[in-house]
């Protein structure tokens, strides 16, 4: 029997189904050195569309500034670039231990040059972000802090798109800022606790909100879940409820939600309960295999190990026996 189109989209909008993505890496074996890296990890491209506007939506999601939706932003993040025997090594955010008052310090001492050389002032600041119109450098190819850290910056360093000289204009205030810092006082007293010096300024996420593509499966939600702050900026340009609260989420409140969690593992047994009580028809699961997008469907028959002993319990599967199916 043929099924209009629109009772089979109707069925489908009913369903309740509970999304859930998993972070994901780069696939970098067999690039060369010569090669581009790609920007973004495949999360990123997957939630914002493949231009990865990172920048304009943190912007959004952590200030209450006015986006205009085409103004280019960029990112700055001021890091610690570790020096090994012949190369420099981005380090993580966490692992800084940068606090307001001194990201505040560092900003104030390179405030005159910054604003000189994008031409225009910094929109809003926290400890770990600082938002600036890219202006001059809107062409900038850049890489985040989560996608670059831990690796030889050389490969990931900005590089020039559609415009040459911007990426060498870039390094040369870089450069600038590091030899205002390294006399900083700050990082003297950073240096005196034994922590490491704040010796370099990262760029990234350059982008406008009119840039963002954000997949069916997020714009489709009626709540959101994560702590990551992309998932902030990205909810309130979507206009979704988002909470990074995981103790409200119950087998009745699963339906309609979008989850990005980096510790996914203790949510399967509430997800197995709900799937098991009719509480939700599906689980629809996001990871990237090999740095692609890969979607999974769970239905409750699909959380049992198949037995062909039909007079024992079925045994549920464990969150390592579904994410490795």
């Amino acid at each position: 029997m043929n099924i209009p189109a629109h009772t089979t989209q109707s069925a489908q909008s009913k369903l309740r189904r509970f999304t859930l993505m998993l972070s994901g890496e780069d696939v970098l074996e067999g690039q060369s050195q010569s090669s581009q890296p790609p920007q973004g990890l495949p999360h990123e491209r997957f939630l914002l569309g493949e231009r990865v506007p990172i920048a304009t939506v943190l912007l959004l999601g952590q200030s209450s500034v006015a986006v205009n939706p085409e103004q280019t932003i960029a990112c700055l993040q001021p890091v610690h670039l570790h020096a090994t025997r012949d190369h420099l090594i981005l380090m993580n955010q966490n692992q800084i231990d940068l606090t307001e008052s001194e990201s505040s310090q560092f900003l104030k001492a390179a405030l005159p040059l910054l604003e000189e050389d994008f031409q225009g002032p910094v929109l809003f600041h926290d400890k770990q972000y600082w938002f600036i119109a890219a202006g001059p450098f809107s062409s900038l190819a850049t890489h985040s802090i989560d996608q670059a850290h831990g690796r030889n910056i050389d490969w990931w360093m900005p590089r020039d798109s559609d415009e040459e000289g911007i990426a060498k204009r870039w390094r040369k205030l870089q450069n600038e800022i590091q030899m205002l810092w390294h006399i900083d006082p700050t990082n003297e007293a950073r240096e005196q606790r034994g922590l490491p010096n704040i010796n370099s300024l990262w760029i990234s996420g350059i982008g406008k909100l009119n840039d963002v593509r954000a997949p069916k499966s997020f714009t489709e939600a009626k709540r959101i879940y994560g702590e990551h702050p992309i998932l902030q900026g990205l909810a309130k340009y979507c206009d979704i409820p988002c909470s990074h609260n995981l103790q409200t989420i119950t087998t009745d409140t699963l339906a309609g939600v979008f989850a990005w969690l980096d510790q996914p593992e203790p949510i399967w047994p509430v997800l197995c309960k709900a799937l098991s009580q009719k509480h939700l028809d599906e689980f629809l699961l996001i990871d990237f295999q090999h740095g692609k997008v890969r979607e999974r469907v769970f239905t409750a028959k699909d959380i049992f190990l198949k037995s062909w002993v039909f007079w024992k319990k079925p045994k549920l599967r464990t969150w390592n026996e579904i994410i490795s199916t």
